[in-house]
């Protein structure tokens, strides 16, 4: 015989007049949050009262009802509808839709936590969905968040995914695409060409926003970037690319018109030289991509190889060469005139040696298995390889007296944000940032927070250098937070503690091949191929070592805490005070570094306005003047030009002496005399930009647009 199935009974609905109503204690809400009390009232008052009250009644000393209900669940409606009476909007005895609950099945609590806590948001997709109709029926945008208590930005980032694909739109509404996804794609209205850019991406793990509008902002890129010179013209055009040519000029190969084609080619090689570099040398996983940010070897310890011996036909070799080139080297050093076949002699001798020398490095086969290695591409094109870095998890476990079965011997930091596919190998994009263009008019606007953070994050960097040369300022320099630890904020709750953090700038792109990170790369690999390969014999080499080089290898790890970055959220005033003072100490600024403004770093990142700024400043108003006709692109490049050699820096940047203008750091201070003004003669001037005869000429103008456009396309 079945069972009986018991049905359930709904509470029924009654309306009970507001003033028979009273909020209760047992509403679980008591934080302000969402649509405030005022606009809610609004809302309701405009289309009355969507939801009902969840009530009870309040019952007297015989548990008899005393016909007054409290509300446990709709706290804010209650609130809402009292403004409202208050304000004479509505009678205090209007009839208020109520759903009366009897009965101990639940408490008042959980009612309430279960009103809020099981309430879903509504999807974005549908929001946008139904700001759409209400579009449609002739509503504006301000109409549209004024109603529904959004900003109009949101309205139109809303309304924005109109531009999107159907189908891209689909695979976001069954939760197979990210909201950040779609915003990506949205930036184009070709859906042809978003499809295209999903199904590639689709085969592979990488596809971050970022590496979305990468894909779909790239126009053309040139035959000679790093990307088409490691995957080849001739195999692009196999298959399929195009390859674009100007039959009357120069073009260096030509532009490549099919981004995503050379990117998944790239993407492809990557993958097959990782396979290959794991499968040959035995590593536990190889990472690659086009780029990776500066700093990514963050949190992971790093080993070291050692030089291949010398086989006994090579050390042979060796030593006949190195005893010719020195006898060779000491006769000639006393002979009294050049003597060109002596000359070649010794560098093909040279030549021979550096071959010799230059033998692969061995690696501990143990650390080899744990380890894994970093495949790029360098600025020429051709592959870098980083190897020997092994993630904290991977560290073997080695149990101590005292500890416990889980613990690892030693702080190994923390490591470092690193994908990988099951195989051990994984592809990622190279971080873009997302400067927008500004509005281009007449206002000197403000920089741009991106834009704020890559020019200090450089200055980090070159600062970074520049102390690592100096010992002296660097203990100093260390000191002084160590006193400020001490003395002035908390002691450390350990017998002695020191932190040495070293800030990461990802999103700064090129920083990776700037002279400043290379000499620091080259210091940290020096470094790291002459101090012991085990930590517990690193005490004894730093106590046998010489002073000078203790100091410089201190003056490196005290180098690489330095951070002047300044970011939106984090203004950084009194660091930034301190690292003035380091900087004067030590002599440093930008101009001395070698940094100079150009069109990547700065000029094309800017407005028109900021742009004939800095050349007024640099070289006179008069100069300004001559390129305030210009294009935005023209006028960058043509700035660049003029501000070649006259030592101007933005402000993020000048960070020593007086930071009011650019001619107290600029050569051409001198060259001005005594007028503060920076007085430029007519006569010194060019009578007008370079190529501005070109310019001149609409057809030649139409020309630089898409000129401009192909040479300047991303990386």
């Amino acid at each position: 015989m079945a069972k009986a199935v018991h049905k359930i009974t709904l509470d029924r609905s009654e309306d009970i007049p507001f003033d028979k109503l009273e909020l209760s204690q047992q509403n679980v809400r008591n934080i302000k949050a969402g649509v405030s009390i005022e606009d809610l009232a609004d809302d309701i008052a405009r289309r009355k009262l969507l939801q009902s009250l969840s009530v009870r009644p309040i019952l007297g000393e015989n548990e008899e009802e005393t016909g007054r209900f409290h509300v446990p669940a709709g706290g804010r409606r209650y609130r809402a509808l009292e403004l409202l009476v208050s304000q004479k909007r509505m009678a205090k005895t209007e009839p208020v839709p109520c759903i009366v609950k009897r009965g101990e099945e639940t408490s008042a609590e959980d009612d309430s936590l279960a009103e809020n806590v099981h309430r879903v948001d509504l999807h974005p997709l549908d929001q946008y969905r139904a700001f759409q109709t209400l579009r449609e029926q002739g509503l504006g945008e301000e109409e549209i968040a004024a109603r529904f208590f959004v900003s109009v930005a949101t309205v139109r980032q809303r309304l924005r995914l109109a531009s999107v694909s159907p189908r891209l739109l689909d695979l976001y509404a069954e939760d197979e695409m990210k909201l950040e996804q779609i915003m990506a794609f949205s930036i184009t209205n070709d859906h042809v060409r978003q499809e295209q850019v999903w199904d590639m991406l689709s085969r592979h793990h990488t596809r971050d926003p970022y590496y979305v509008r990468r894909l779909l902002t790239e126009t053309t890129i040139r035959a000679g970037d790093r990307r088409a010179v490691y995957v080849s013209v001739k195999a692009y055009e196999a298959a399929g690319g195009v390859v674009m040519r100007d039959l009357f000029d120069e073009d260096n190969g030509g532009w490549l018109q099919d981004p995503a084609l050379l990117e998944q080619l790239g993407i492809e090689k990557l993958r097959a030289d990782a396979e290959a570099l794991k499968t040959e040398e035995g590593w536990k996983w190889v990472e690659s991509a086009f780029d990776f940010p500066y700093g990514h070897t963050s949190g992971l310890r790093r080993f070291y190889g050692e030089l291949r011996e010398f086989t006994e036909e090579e050390l042979a070799r060796h030593d006949a060469l190195k005893a010719e080139y020195d006898e060779l080297d000491a006769d000639y050093a006393d002979a009294e005139s050049y003597c060109e076949e002596i000359e070649r002699r010794l560098e093909e001798l040279g030549n021979e040696l550096d071959q010799l020398n230059d033998r692969p490095f061995v690696f501990d086969p143990d650390e080899v298995a744990r380890g894994g290695a970093f495949i790029s591409l360098a600025a020429n094109g051709e592959l870098k390889v980083e190897r020997g870095f092994v993630r904290p998890e991977d560290e073997p476990q080695v149990k101590t007296e005292g500890d416990d079965p889980g613990d690892a011997d030693g702080d190994i930091g923390k490591a470092a944000d690193a994908s990988s596919s099951a195989a051990g190998i994984s592809v990622n994009g190279k971080p873009v940032s997302d400067d927008q263009p500004e509005e281009e008019d007449d206002t000197l606007r403000p920089l741009s927070d991106r834009l704020v953070i890559d020019l200090t994050a450089t200055r980090t960097v070159a600062l970074r250098n520049a102390l690592a040369s100096d010992p002296v300022i660097a203990f100093v320099a260390v000191l002084h937070a160590f006193v400020l630890k001490i003395f002035y904020l908390y002691g450390s709750e350990t017998c002695l503690e020191l932190t040495l953090q070293s800030a990461k700038f990802s999103q700064t792109q090129g920083l990776g091949d700037t002279l400043w990170a290379k000499e620091i790369d080259q210091r940290q690999e020096a470094w790291g191929q002459d101090l012991p390969k085990k930590p517990e014999e690193l005490w004894d080499y730093l106590v046998a070592l010489d002073d000078g080089s203790r100091q410089a290898l201190f003056a490196h790890c005290a180098s690489l805490s330095v951070n002047v970055v300044i970011e939106p959220w984090n203004k950084r005033t009194r660091a930034i005070a301190n690292a003035k003072q380091v900087a004067r100490s030590i002599g440093f600024d930008m101009v001395t570094a070698g940094w100079v403004p150009t069109f990547d770093n700065y000029l094309g990142r800017v407005t028109k306005a900021h742009i004939l700024q800095a050349v007024g400043e640099a070289k006179g108003e008069q100069s300004a003047q001559l390129i305030d006709h210009l294009k935005k692109q023209d006028m960058a490049r043509e700035a660049e030009r003029l501000l070649d050699g006259r030592g101007w820096l933005p402000e993020p940047l000048r960070i020593i002496g007086t930071e009011t203008g650019s001619e107290d750091v600029s050569p051409a201070a001198d060259e001005a005399g005594d007028d503060p003004a920076l007085e430029v003669n007519v006569g010194d001037l060019p009578a007008f930009p370079a190529d501005a005869a070109d310019l001149s000429d609409p057809h030649q103008e139409a020309h630089d647009d898409d000129g401009y456009s192909h040479l300047d396309a991303a990386e």
